[in-house]
């Protein structure tokens, strides 16, 4: 019964992969928001906090420790957003820009592992159908 639920099977499928994930990432020092956030940054550079909380659905409370960390890691700064006086604009580091790219590429690699039994198509489709499932329309 429990593999008929999408449910079930997007948590089971959660599982492996998120656990992979955190011992790649582990090397760098990164959780899995850790991640998202640098990798936000490094395609959007400027992004502001609160871009970032809409995009990852996270409360600013919680951004707000994130943002700290990775400052105190040297990985992010803050400058002045050019068209808006009262935000702040996030960008990445030279040292944050370095290891954004070598997390990207363990995470393709592991996105390659996670996904070898599917055909390249069949990966499309998984992600198209899940992004149905919690995209809005």
């Amino acid at each position: 019964m429990l593999e008929t639920f999408v449910g079930y099977n997007a948590r089971r499928a959660w599982l492996v992969v998120s656990q992979v994930f955190a011992e790649r990432m582990a090397v760098y020092g990164l959780k899995q928001v850790d991640f998202s956030v640098l990798s936000l940054l490094a395609h959007n550079p400027g992004a502001t906090s609160r871009q970032l909380c809409s995009t990852l659905d996270i409360l600013p409370p919680n951004l707000v420790s994130l943002i700290a960390a990775m400052d105190s890691r040297g990985l992010i700064e803050r400058r002045p957003h050019p068209h808006d006086g009262r935000a702040i604009g996030l960008h990445l580091t030279p040292a944050g820009e370095e290891l954004i790219r070598e997390a990207e590429r363990t995470v393709t690699q592991l996105e390659a592992d996670a996904s070898a039994r599917l055909t390249a198509r069949e990966r499309e489709t998984l992600i198209r159908l899940l992004q149905k499932v919690y995209l809005p329309s």
